[in-house]
C-alpha cells in the first residue's frame, strides 16, 4: 500500500506549554484514521500541523514524501482540510467561492467546472449553486465545507468534526461519502462521537495530554449489541433467554443480567418482549463499546449521564 503521510516525533510547544509531544503516524491510501481525545488533549494542534497553519517546534511531516516543513506549497497539493468551521465568504454564491477555491487549488481553468459539478453532487450541493453562503443553513455549510477540501481530489483528506450541524441523515450520508472517498485517499477524521469514528474508521488514535495513548485498528472494537437489565421480582436468567430479541444472556447480580441481542434486535424489541413476558423491567442501559472503556480508562474518566 502506499504512504500517504508519515509524521515523525512531532512536536508543538506554546511558551513553556507543550500541546503535542513526541507524535508518530503513518497513514496509507484507502484508510480512515479516527483521531479521539478530550478537550485539550492536542487534537486541533496536531491538525493545524497536519494541515500546514501551524509549523512545529521539532519533527517532520511528510505528504506523498514531500517535507511540509520545506517544500509546502507542493506538499499542500495532495492535502484537502476542512476545518472546525469552514472558511466561507458568506457574500459569495456557492459557485462564486468554489470557483475562487479551485483557483486557490491551481486547478487548470478547463477543469474547474467539471470539479465544482462532482463536488457538489458528491456533497448534495447540486441545486445550491446559485444561493448566496449567507443564506445557507448550518448544516449546508458544513457539507460546502467539505466540496472544497476535495474539490482538486487529493490523495488525502483531514477532516476536522465533519459532522458538525448535520442531521442523523446527513450523518449517514456523510459516512457513506467518507467511505466512497477512502476508496482512493487516506483521511484522518477528528470526532467527539466514539460510535461515528467505530462505524466509520479503520484505526483510532487517542490523545491525551498532547501524547499518543493509544494507535490500532478498530475491527476489533465494534458496536456491541450488549445491554445492562435490571428487572423487578424474583426473575431467573432462563426467562431473558426464553425471549425471541436474546441471543444470551448472563446474571450479573441479583436480578441483574448482561443481555446479548440477536444482530436484527433492538433495544425497543427487548423491552416490549420483557414487558409482555410480565417481567417488571427498571433498567434498560448500553454497554459500553470496546473503544468506549478504552478511551475512558486511557484519560482517566468516567462517562457521566
Amino acid at each position: 500500500m502506499e504512504t500517504l503521510l508519515r509524521v515523525t516525533d512531532l512536536s508543538r510547544d506554546f511558551g513553556r506549554h507543550s500541546a503535542l509531544s513526541g507524535v508518530d503516524l503513518c497513514l496509507e491510501r484507502g484508510q480512515v484514521l479516527g483521531l479521539l481525545g478530550p478537550n485539550g488533549a492536542g487534537k486541533t494542534t496536531c491538525l493545524r500541523l497536519l494541515s500546514g497553519l501551524l509549523a512545529p517546534t521539532s519533527g517532520r511531516i511528510e505528504i506523498l514524501g514531500l517535507d511540509l516543513t520545506h517544500r509546502p506549497l507542493a506538499a499542500k497539493r495532495h492535502l484537502g482540510y476542512l476545518p472546525e468551521r469552514p472558511p466561507l465568504h458568506p457574500e459569495l454564491r456557492v459557485d462564486e467561492y468554489l470557483t475562487h477555491c479551485a483557483h486557490l487549488h491551481r486547478l487548470p481553468r478547463r477543469a474547474i467546472p467539471e470539479a465544482i459539478a462532482t463536488a457538489k453532487q458528491r456533497c448534495g450541493l447540486e441545486d445550491q449553486g446559485r444561493r448566496l453562503i449567507a443564506k445557507l443553513s448550518r448544516g449546508y455549510r458544513q457539507r460546502l465545507g467539505l466540496a472544497q477540501a476535495i474539490l482538486h481530489r487529493p490523495p488525502l483528506l483531514i477532516l476536522d468534526e465533519p459532522t458538525e450541524g448535520l442531521d442523523p441523515v446527513q450523518m449517514r450520508e456523510l459516512r457513506r461519502l467518507i467511505r466512497d472517498l477512502a476508496r482512493d485517499s487516506g483521511i484522518i477524521l477528528s470526532s467527539h462521537l466514539l460510535p461515528e469514528v467505530q462505524s466509520v474508521c479503520d484505526r483510532v488514535m487517542i490523545l491525551h495530554q498532547g501524547r499518543v495513548r493509544f494507535d490500532a485498528e478498530t475491527h476489533a472494537a465494534r458496536p456491541t449489541n450488549l445491554w445492562r437489565v435490571r428487572l423487578g421480582g424474583e426473575t431467573h436468567v432462563m426467562h431473558l433467554n426464553d425471549l425471541a430479541p436474546v441471543a444470551g444472556a448472563l446474571a450479573t447480580g441479583p436480578n441483574q443480567f448482561q443481555v446479548d441481542l440477536r444482530a436484527e434486535a433492538t433495544s425497543a424489541d427487548l423491552a416490549r418482549a420483557i414487558l409482555l413476558a410480565g417481567l417488571e423491567l427498571f433498567e434498560l442501559t448500553p454497554e459500553r463499546s470496546d473503544l468506549e472503556r478504552t478511551f475512558f480508562d486511557l484519560i482517566g474518566a468516567e462517562e457521566h449521564a
